[in-house]
């Protein structure tokens, strides 16, 4: 982005900041950390069972987000009321049996979870594959890269296996697949994906947690029960047999006994010129579901902007109220509360929305989104961007709100996706008036941009970034704040013990909530609106919903 253009954007952002300080200043009642420790408490006890999608703790949590919005004077947004429903089918394996022939040698049993963890491929009473397993790298197909894993095999009817995370960029090409950072290609997601326009029969990914950024356990807590789904699309082609993931010990045994070394293939998969390896191992896989089609909801609520021609334009705000629900114990405790994971991020946005609507209306409207399903695949915000209850097109941008800090007062942020479109900058600009930055991800190699629902937003085409803590905490030495997110992943991400504790400190979730509402107020009144970057995936799309129809 050119300097006069950053230029033309923090002048359009300077007056409507200044108001929305007098606005504070005339006696608006300020965000406070006793709201959202409220809101946080409730969200994240035991009475609401984890707040699973479609049972009777994730009712209790959108039933309170409704009434918080209607306490507030935030308008129903969804034709009257605040619910949108999503359909949710939810599928649980009641048993696996899995047998692995490695070249007529004696079989190898895959001891579930500890070495394996399988799911289904689609909401079928029964998950089966019968196939060769096929080593195919890093499973991309990505042209801009001028990269093929693929080389043309057919795969169909195959199980693959397949390696976590991007191709690794040499020193000759330090921007390859992102250098550090991950790119979609290295998303589970996009892998199950690759493989299903294959016609592949199943996949396993290994699982090593430097490389997927998160402990086995997390896997185990993760998918070794009920997994939701959207209703598939019919124009998808066929689902997988199964889904699943494999340790990287356990992988190592089973290639060794078809007299291949799981190291070298690794080398081997970081070359353009790698060519999928046929293992000679044999995989049978089948296990039984049972199947409910199921119902959940995102909340919406809407502030509508001043009369003008921009009230029918939307700055979004959003934040996933769902977390695990009960799940496999751990130390004797089966609640999965999510406190962090994503409490927080709604007690945080019920703070904002709040503070909007006591505010004077901006030009533009406002529309409050939280999103379910996150834990399952963004599921609840993907549903959302393809059935908007306003046109997306009018949608100037998406701030999105997961994980916030409960650990006290930052001088950094860290924004996914701050570097695709001039919302970074724009929010850059605003803060560094208050001496705060916006800081790189520790972690890029996690592919954190990928994993919030604010990519559902970006794969519509609306500018979206997701707010959050930096690392370097107000009277913290430097390096306590990667400690401490590396604690959390370590032990408490998407596990039980990811719970309300009274020694949380919630002056940074104040901190960013003020934020977030002071930079929602200025797009909401800016007259210009946010633009993907020139070599943004997104712009595309963009570009395309907002052409006039001719």
């Amino acid at each position: 982005m050119s300097l006069r253009r950053l230029l033309l954007l923090a002048g359009a952002l300077a007056a409507p900041i200044a108001a929305g300080a007098q606005t504070t200043a005339r006696g608006k009642s300020p965000i406070t950390t006793h709201e959202i420790d409220g809101d946080l408490r409730f969200l994240s006890s035991d009475l609401l069972e984890g707040r699973a999608p479609a049972t009777r703790g994730g009712q209790l949590a959108t039933e309170y987000i409704a009434t918080q919005l209607r306490a507030a004077g935030i308008e129903p947004g969804v034709n009257g009321s605040y619910f949108q429903p999503v359909p949710i089918d939810v599928v649980k394996a009641e048993s696996t049996y899995m047998q692995v022939r490695a070249s007529g040698k004696a079989n190898m049993s895959l001891r579930y979870p500890n070495d394996v963890v399988v799911w289904a491929g689609s909401a079928t009473p029964k998950s089966q594959a019968h196939g060769e397993l096929v080593f195919v790298g890093y499973g991309a197909t990505a042209p801009e890269y001028k990269w093929d894993d693929f080389k043309g095999v057919d795969v169909r009817g195959k199980v693959l296996l397949v390696l976590v995370n991007d191709p690794p960029a040499p020193a000759s090409e330090p921007k390859l697949f992102g250098g550090k950072a991950m790119t979609y290609y290295g998303r589970w997601t996009y892998k199950f994906e690759e493989a299903e326009r294959r016609g592949a029969a199943g996949m396993l990914i290994i699982h090593t947690t430097k490389e997927a950024s998160y402990p086995w356990h997390t896997v185990v807590g993760s998918w070794a029960t009920e997994q939701r789904m959207l209703p598939r699309d019919p124009k998808l082609p066929p689902p997988l047999g199964f889904r699943g993931w494999i340790t990287d010990s356990a992988a190592a045994v089973l290639l060794r006994q078809a007299g291949l070394d799981l190291a070298a293939l690794r080398r081997q998969a970081a070359s353009r010129d790698f060519h999928p390896v046929s293992t000679g191992i044999t995989m049978d896989v089948s296990f039984s579901n049972s199947v409910s089609h199921l119902q959940s909801r995102n909340v919406v609520g809407v502030i509508p902007g001043k009369a003008g021609k921009l009230r029918d334009e939307y700055v979004a705000y959003s934040a996933h109220w769902d977390h695990f629900g009960i799940g496999p114990k751990v130390n004797g405790d089966s609640i999965y509360n999510g406190a962090v994971d994503n409490a927080s991020g709604v007690a945080t946005l019920l703070a904002v929305a709040r503070a909007a609507a006591a505010a004077p209306r901006p030009r533009r409207s406002q529309i409050f989104i939280f999103v379910t399903a996150e834990e399952a695949g963004l599921l609840g915000s993907a549903y959302y961007a393809a059935h908007p209850t306003v046109p997306a097109q009018n949608i100037v941008a998406d701030l999105n709100l997961d994980v916030i800090t409960l650990l006290g007062r930052v001088r950094d942020l860290t924004v996914l996706g701050d570097n695709k479109s001039t919302l970074g900058p724009m929010l850059g600009h605003m803060i560094a008036a208050d001496g705060l930055r916006i800081s790189p991800d520790a972690h890029p190699e996690a592919g954190h941009f990928y994993r919030s629902d604010h990519f559902s937003f970006a794969k519509a085409g609306i500018p979206a970034i997701s707010i959050g803590a930096g690392t370097d905490y107000v009277g913290r030495p430097k390096s306590w704040g990667i400690e401490q997110e590396d604690d959390y992943t370590a032990h408490r991400y998407h596990q039980p013990s990811d719970e309300y504790r009274p020694d949380f400190d919630l002056s940074g979730a104040a901190q960013i909530a003020t934020i977030v509402h002071k930079f929602g107020t200025a797009l909401a009144n800016s007259p210009v609106k946010p633009t993907w970057n020139a070599d943004a995936e997104f712009k595309a799309i963009r570009e395309k919903s907002e052409k006039p129809v001719s």
